[in-house]
């Protein structure tokens, strides 16, 4: 799984990179600058080494190092016969020494070059700037080191009119807007944006993706992401707190059943869900859990039903078999499941709370692999036990927004707008895994680990998705993984097939994604044998 870093942990790597493997800071910038030049030529021409002959960039660079990369760039493009202008907003004595050096190169090109112009300030450009037209306009004035305390807060002069001018050139014409690394106003760790920020087309990050591009402004103003590798290895980030789940990770912990194995031996679910009254049913949510589990191919599922809905449940999944909602029966149920999942449909009557109280109280449940979902999310919240930490064997949380604040006792716009530290510090309180569904999803444990996940669209914002959910993640971890690993993959295959159910997103129900769930699992293990 790719590092998703935080400005301060991209900073240690590039630290890192210099003391520990003696790469220079020159040398970082002249990869970050070549490699650049590569992934925007293979952009506007589809090949890396093409000529960029009637090709005009405009790039306009800050004093730091973000500044520094767009300098290399420059002569990257011009190398391949591109015409490149540069709007320096900081007189060239106040950049550091090895940006100096940068720009004394380009200097120096232009001397020998009619397809360079340097502009030495913003208002100097601007005649110049009416009469060309532009490819592309690269934003290259502030980097990682940018920390915004909240959204709009205001940036100073040159930057402001540098972002302005970025911007403008986007709107008016036809030119694509490229970020250097991130896109300058975003906050490389939060998502924060300042006032102006660029509105990135595409941002070009280096050696690994920031988490301010997952929250918040992020995904607006980044546009498509790409990464350049700029020789900053892995195992100096070894040690990050975020990865981004992929289809690798999903296929590595998704157990495949072994040719000689019985239905015992491939994860025994026990699942205790739906709720039925004179008023309503939500047996539907126990029967899209069920199916889901027995479509992640969990051997045996066992279910607990109130009263009255085992035929409806035998019907929809007649391999599952029934018990009743009796407190002695669950819990001997519960010695023989592997995993076992709690809360979809029961509903919020007083004796339900108590009933889901009392299993979690229980040593045969919370010594055994637990998913806690919907209702038992408000029966965890409601319960003033709930105020000091439980011991769990290994349990996750799968709560929305809504139900996570109801839990933390912080607002949803705060989780909202700061996610990643607050599941974080809730996972490390309370001892127990998160799964904090939206787009993406985080999945957090107690050491402060997280993972990722960006495979869904809006295809699984429908009523019952967070049901099957709940059952793919009961299923994975039955049979072998624990519920933070498990939770991460069930994210990763729910929404890659949500991706498969429809070709209109809109358009797809909790029933069609339950329908894909096999051919999501399937796609990723076909494909590895395809390689």
């Amino acid at each position: 799984m790719d590092a998703i870093l935080t400005a301060e942990e991209m900073a240690l790597a590039d630290r890192a990179a210099i003391a520990t493997l003696r790469t220079s800071e020159t040398r970082l910038m002249e990869l970050a600058g070549r490699e650049a030049s590569k992934i925007l030529g293979r952009h506007l021409t589809g090949s890396e080494d093409e000529s960029l002959d009637g090709f005009h960039f405009l790039i306009v660079c800050g004093k730091g190092n973000n500044g520094g990369d767009g300098f290399v760039l420059a002569r990257h493009l011009i190398n391949r016969n591109a015409t490149v202008d540069i709007v320096l907003l900081y007189p060239p004595e106040t950049l550091a020494a090895v940006n100096r050096e940068g720009f004394a190169i380009l200097e120096a090109y232009a001397e020998h070059c009619d397809a360079l112009t340097i502009c030495h300030s913003h208002d100097e450009a601007l005649p110049s700037l009416a009469e060309n037209s532009y490819d592309a306009v690269i934003d290259a004035v502030l980097g990682t080191g940018l920390h915004i305390e909240r959204d709009d807060e205001p940036l100073r002069s040159p930057v402001r009119e540098g972002i302005e001018l970025i911007n403008t050139i986007r709107e008016r014409t036809s030119a694509v807007s490229v970020a250097l690394d991130l896109p300058s106003g975003l906050d490389a760790t939060t998502g924060c944006a300042a006032a102006p920020a660029v509105e990135a087309d595409m941002t070009i990050t280096m050696a690994y993706r920031k988490t301010g591009f997952f929250f918040r402004n992020g995904p607006r103003l980044s546009g498509e992401v790409v990464t350049a590798e700029i020789s900053i290895p892995s195992f100096l980030v070894k040690e990050c707190a975020c990865r981004l789940t992929d289809s690798a990770f999903a296929a590595e912990t998704f157990t495949l059943r072994e040719t000689s194995s019985a239905k015992h031996t491939n994860g025994k679910v026990l699942i205790i869900a739906g709720s039925s009254s004179p008023s309503s049913s939500m047996t539907g949510a126990a029967i899209l859990a069920t199916r889901a589990a027995i479509a992640c191919g969990a051997g045996y599922v066992c279910v607990s039903l109130p009263e009255g809905m085992a035929t409806a449940l035998h019907i929809a999944a007649p391999s599952a078999t029934v018990i009743g909602r009796n407190v002695d029966d669950i819990i001997e149920k519960a010695a023989w499941a592997d995993s076992i999942l709690i809360g979809c449909g029961m509903g919020r009557a007083p004796e339900t709370i108590d009933l889901i109280t009392k299993l979690c109280e229980s040593p045969e449940i919370s010594n055994t692999k637990l998913v806690l979902d919907a209702d038992a999310l408000y029966a965890i919240a409601s319960s003033a036990r709930e105020r000091r930490s439980r011991t769990f064997f290994d349990a996750i949380l799968t709560p929305h927004a809504g139900e996570f604040s109801r839990l933390s006792g912080y607002s949803a716009h705060d989780i909202r707008e700061n996610p990643l530290d607050i599941i974080r510090s809730y996972s490390a309180e309370q001892q127990i895994n998160l799964l904090l569904k939206g787009n993406p999803t985080l999945i957090a444990n107690p050491s402060g680990k997280i993972l990722i996940n960006q495979s869904g669209t809006e295809a699984l914002a429908t009523a019952g998705t967070g049901d099957l959910l709940s059952g793919m993640i009961a299923a994975i971890s039955a049979k072998g993984p624990d519920t933070w690993n498990a939770a991460a993959a069930a994210a990763w295959f729910h929404g890659r097939a949500g991706d498969l159910a429809n070709d209109i997103s809109s358009l797809v129900s909790s029933e069609d994604v339950l329908t894909a769930i096999p051919d999501a699992i399937a796609e990723i293990f076909f494909a590895e044998e395809e390689e």
